[in-house]
């Protein structure tokens, strides 16, 4: 098992939800992490928040930074990097979702989706990738199901998440000769506040985001010599499969 003390990982769109979980996961294994959000001000309170948990070996930054965007992504790799000297994990988890029939699905929305959720993660590695061969990094992205299971109004979510499985399987062929690992983590249901959920005692059957970072926190810890590529993880009683 590895030991992940003093290690230090960059998370987009960590401020909520998934990417907070991984934070707060990493966080408790010695991991200083910097969050970043297109808020500055909800970057620095989730900061706080995290600090204020005991981590005392680690600690947490927060940055502003759009993934839409591949300077501010090069600035958030650069402060990252001068914060803890460098950059081990880069997790691309930034992402959105614009749901409804290709009738309705708007230009600005199609380009949103796939601006956040693929060119993003592609922004966030390309961004990252010299500072992750310096330490023989990890790179992992938050696909989901839907990035290769296909529903009624997902033209757009569709896309961008079997964009970002393809993208990530063929960035790992490309990284692995440099002992760079890279994964893709595909979640069903999650119980977060994404496209408009409230999480409650209802959403207790779904995966929750201390299980997303259970599973990150695995990833890192497991035997160089291995690479779990493509990780895909549900609930294992949703309701559909009630008698």
């Amino acid at each position: 098992m590895q030991n992940l003390q003093g290690k230090a990982a960059l998370i987009t769109g960590g401020t909520k939800g998934i990417g907070y979980g991984i934070a707060k996961a990493l966080l408790e294994q010695g991991v200083s992490v910097a969050i970043t959000s297109r808020s500055q001000e909800a970057a620095n309170e989730t900061a706080k928040k995290l600090n204020g948990q005991g981590n005392d070996s680690a600690h947490a930054i927060g940055l502003e930074a759009d993934v839409r965007s591949y300077e501010s992504q090069q600035k958030a790799v650069t402060a990252a990097k001068s914060e803890f000297g460098k950059i081990d994990v880069l997790i691309a988890n930034a992402g959105l979702g614009h749901f409804g029939s290709i009738e309705e699905l708007t230009v600005a929305q199609w380009n949103e989706v796939i601006e956040t959720n693929l060119t993003g993660a592609f922004y966030s590695l390309k961004a990252s990738v010299a500072a992750l061969k310096e330490t023989k990094g990890y790179y992992i992205t938050i696909s989901s199901l839907a990035g290769t299971n296909f529903f009624e109004g997902g033209t757009a979510y569709n896309a961008s998440k079997f964009g970002v499985t393809g993208f990530t399987q063929a960035a790992m062929l490309d990284l692995r000769k440099h002992e760079v690992k890279v994964s893709t983590i595909m979640p069903g249901s999650v119980s977060t506040h994404f496209n408009g959920n409230e999480p409650s005692e209802k959403g207790a059957w779904k995966i929750q985001i201390e299980d997303i970072g259970k599973l990150v926190v695995d990833l890192l810890q497991m035997h160089p010599r291995t690479l779990p590529s493509k990780i895909e993880v549900r609930p294992t009683v949703p309701p559909s499969a009630k008698k």
